[in-house]
């Protein structure tokens, strides 16, 4: 049996066919075109040419003309602006007459009236909003012990939303002044109603 040693040395190697033992020496000459050389890595060539880059002398032709001009004007416009910021406020509609102020055949008068109260209609369901925002961080952040924790949120919650039920609760889908005005008067006469 050959070892490694004579492997190696490309000494005498003995090869079993098929039960046969045959002798067999490795050749001096192998054919190089069947088992090529791997490529060398080559380091890329910088090739250093007379004339310059056209993309770099466009890049920096437009940073200059372009890009620094501009920057630099930004920069001084928010510098100046900077010192004479104006706050910002919302804007803050007047209000206007209610619908038990406007005169029979007010029409105008009914339009502000309709448009004032779906701008109170948006804002108390922002407040609703903003409120089960703050209960729902508070229960977050508490945990398991939210009731004892929380009950200034949760208590605040139920009033916005029990005033929030009472004004608009069951006006349906097509909700108006003229129709929360009805449920209003019906709601104070049922109260005059009991309380006599």
């Amino acid at each position: 049996c050959a070892t490694l040693e004579d492997l190696c040395r490309g000494r005498t190697v003995g090869f079993l066919y098929f039960g046969s033992q045959t002798e067999q020496k490795m050749s001096a000459d192998h054919d190089k075109e069947a088992y090529p050389a791997p490529p060398r890595q080559t380091p890329i060539i910088d090739k250093q040419t007379a004339l310059p880059n056209p993309s770099l002398i466009l890049s920096k032709a437009f940073y200059y003309a372009v890009d620094l001009p501009v920057t630099t004007f930004r920069e001084a416009v928010d510098s100046i602006r900077s010192k004479n910021r104006p706050a910002y406020y919302h804007q803050k509609f007047r209000r206007v007459p209610d619908l038990t102020d406007c005169e029979e055949g007010d029409y105008p008068c009914y339009y502000e009236a309709e448009m004032q109260w779906r701008r109170d209609y948006t804002v108390d369901q922002e407040i609703v909003k903003v409120i089960q925002k703050r209960l729902r961080a508070c229960q977050q952040r508490e945990g398991n012990s939210y009731q004892q924790n929380c009950a200034k949120e949760m208590q605040q919650f139920e009033e916005v939303t029990k005033n929030y039920q009472l004004r608009y609760g069951d006006l349906g889908a097509y909700a108006g002044a003229r129709k929360c005005l009805m449920k209003q008067k019906e709601r104070m006469m049922a109260a005059q109603a009991q309380s006599s």
